[in-house]
């Protein structure tokens, strides 16, 4: 088994390797001049990375024009209680994280300062499992409990993750794909394809791991990262199985910093406005020869406007609920709503005490010792997720408020938590914010093809790839190849769009 520090090592000795081979493999082709002015739509992780890739890959001399009606970050986001901010939405980043790794080193943020914290998972009646602050003690336990199930999940993770890393050595040697299924087979085959088309609870049978383990162990750690069962896809549920992994990281101040820091690397300009068309235009050259142009309607504090544009890249869903853009001029017609609908995750930050004697009635507050609660799939319970916050920013001595004192929680559900949950899960509350977010996409297996990447000739979409998994490293990923993708295809360069078997030759050579 190896593990992910020797993992990790190997990986990045690898890119530097590819770094150094990278002129050798280039295409020589002529390229054409830059296009002029690019719009992204959406100021999320996805939006602000694919303005930062689409500034390496094509220059400094375009202008990007990043349109964003909210807030910029999206999804990540915090709110503040009492002068302190937590995270909101996206909070956990995985060690293997390449592109978030370099962000933070490129944008020059710094690591959150780890804060011990202990899991539980609770039933609905009783507390069915507590980590201790011994590793021994919790790996007896889960041998006791489940044999060696828990290690096999970890070495089966493992190897899906050693298959995953290969996107990084594509993107290395500029290679792109314009779909999702082209981009999945080039990393893991028509392995990682039949995980889209199983669920993970049968993936995990099918492997041999045993039904209890699944319900009890896998069931909560899938609904605390989509809020879904294990009945999502497979490929989905091991994604959510690696933010269970050690080492998981954040960043200090909030995750939301990693979008504003790349919005001004990219040396893009932030356009505060809402968009509610995109239309094609064709424009006559002097030589005779006519260009596809997109114009770009949008309504800001001053009232409407267009602009015209080169490439347009949307970095917002587009599903009901999520966006309102219409297309015009487009033939074939695009539709303004893909099929299938984000999931609600409902995010509820309660400033108070918890209530110990609903987890276990035989519990003292000063008894119980975790910060996380996760919980099997229980309709009646109605919460996915409890767990104790701590600050964006951890200060020198800093130490996580105790379960008997009043402390910040963030509870996840599927819906707003009633007056009677709340007194439920708390005997006392000072404070309380809602968050709903539609926060990813309602999996299900087999799961429905993924909208292309490309929409129309120069008009790229970036959000198809959460219908294989939803994550900060997914919409970083798509981020590069919708900016490759671009490239190649403006510089009529299709010899690195859609090729597989570079890891194998690679590998080869080396």
């Amino acid at each position: 088994m190896m593990s992910v520090r020797t993992l990790s090592f190997r990986v990045l000795l690898f890119l530097g390797l590819c770094q150094v081979g990278r002129r050798g493999l280039a295409s020589a082709s002529e390229l054409r001049a830059p296009p002029r002015k690019i719009a992204i739509v959406g100021a999320g992780i996805g939006g602000t990375a694919a303005a930062y890739f689409l500034r390496q890959e094509f220059g400094s001399s375009v202008k990007l024009d990043v349109y964003e009606a909210g807030t910029v970050g999206g999804r990540l986001a915090t709110e503040s209680i009492e002068g302190q901010d937590y995270e909101t939405g996206g909070s956990i980043i995985h060690p293997l994280n390449l592109h978030m790794k370099h962000f933070v080193n490129r944008i020059g943020l710094s690591v959150r300062a780890e804060v011990p914290s202990k899991m539980a998972i609770f039933d609905g009646k009783e507390l069915m499992f507590e980590e201790s602050d011994w590793f021994i003690v919790n790996f007896l336990r889960m041998l006791w409990h489940y044999g060696f199930n828990s290690l096999r999940m970890h070495m089966w993770v493992e190897s899906l993750l050693d298959k995953f890393m290969r996107i990084y050595q594509y993107q290395q040697f500029s290679y792109s794909f314009s779909s999702v299924d082209r981009m999945l087979h080039a990393m893991g085959g028509d392995d990682f394809l039949a995980l889209l088309n199983q669920t993970l609870e049968e993936a995990m049978l099918a492997h041999g791991f045993s039904q209890a383990f699944i319900n009890e162990i896998v069931t909560p750690i899938s609904r605390v990262n989509y809020g879904q069962s294990v009945r999502l896809h497979a490929f989905a549920g091991s994604v959510s199985l690696a933010g269970a992994e050690s080492g998981l990281w954040a960043v200090d101040g909030g995750n939301k910093r990693i979008c504003s820091g790349l919005l001004y690397h990219s040396k893009a300009q932030l356009i505060p406005a809402r968009v509610t068309n995109i239309a094609l235009k064709t424009r006559s050259s002097k030589s005779g020869t006519t260009a596809n142009l997109y114009e770009v309607s949008y309504v800001e504090d001053s009232g409407s406007a267009h602009s015209l544009y080169d490439v347009v890249i949307l970095a917002t869903p587009l599903h009901q609920g999520l966006s309102d853009i219409t297309f015009s001029g487009f033939s074939p017609s695009l539709p303004s709503h893909f099929p299938g609908h984000y999931h609600q995750t409902v995010s509820t930050l309660v400033l108070g005490c918890l209530n110990v004697s609903y987890l276990d009635a035989s519990r003292k507050p000063g008894e119980l010792f975790v910060s996380d609660v996760f919980t099997t799939d229980n309709e009646k319970l109605g919460f996915a997720s409890l767990s104790s916050l701590n600050p964006v920013h951890i200060t020198p001595g800093y130490s996580s408020p105790s379960v008997s004192e009043t402390a910040v929680w963030k509870v996840f559900s599927p819906k707003p938590l009633t007056e009677e949950q709340l007194r439920t899960l708390f005997v006392s509350r000072e404070h309380v914010v809602e968050k709903r977010w539609l926060a990813y996409p309602s999996y299900r297996a087999p799961e429905r093809q993924a909208p292309p990447f490309i929409l129309h000739h120069s008009l790229y979409y970036l959000s198809p790839i959460e219908w294989a998994a939803s994550s900060m490293e997914m919409s970083a990923l798509s981020a590069q190849n919708i900016a490759l993708l671009a490239k190649h295809r403006w510089h009529g360069d299709t010899s690195k769009v859609d090729q597989e078997g570079l890891h194998a030759r690679l590998r080869g050579e080396l």
